[in-house]
């Protein structure tokens, strides 16, 4: 229940590893395929910035104590800071809850390190 109840970044946070794992999974998960309606006239924010994102891969390194995301995000639909306007936040909570983990978070967006 705590892992639930603690996953919003304007309030929660990660109190243990199940719910930094939840936060993580959580917060990493934007692509194209969650956009429902493709009109493009019609997205948000939200649409804009997956439909945008056409690739993203989640890797955990063990050996390295890593997670990194990497994501590829066409910037001719969303750019790299309408991106940043709605995940920075959620990104720094990953950061912070890798650290529970015992790990380290690292973004990489179109082939450049971002954290």
């Amino acid at each position: 229940m705590s892992a639930i109840g603690n996953h919003d970044e304007s309030t929660g946070g990660a109190t243990d590893p199940v719910s930094a794992a939840l936060i993580i999974a959580d917060k990493t998960d934007v692509r194209r395929n969650r956009v429902r309606d493709k009109d493009r006239a019609a997205f948000d924010i939200h649409d804009r910035v997956n439909y945008a994102v056409t690739e993203a891969k989640l890797k955990i390194n063990k050996e390295k104590k890593l997670i990194s995301l990497n994501l590829q995000i066409d910037e001719n639909i969303c750019s790299m800071y309408g991106y940043f306007e709605i995940f920075l936040e959620r990104m720094m909570f990953c950061r912070k809850s890798a650290e529970i983990l015992g790990t380290t978070f690292k973004l990489t967006a179109n082939g450049r390190k971002v954290l």
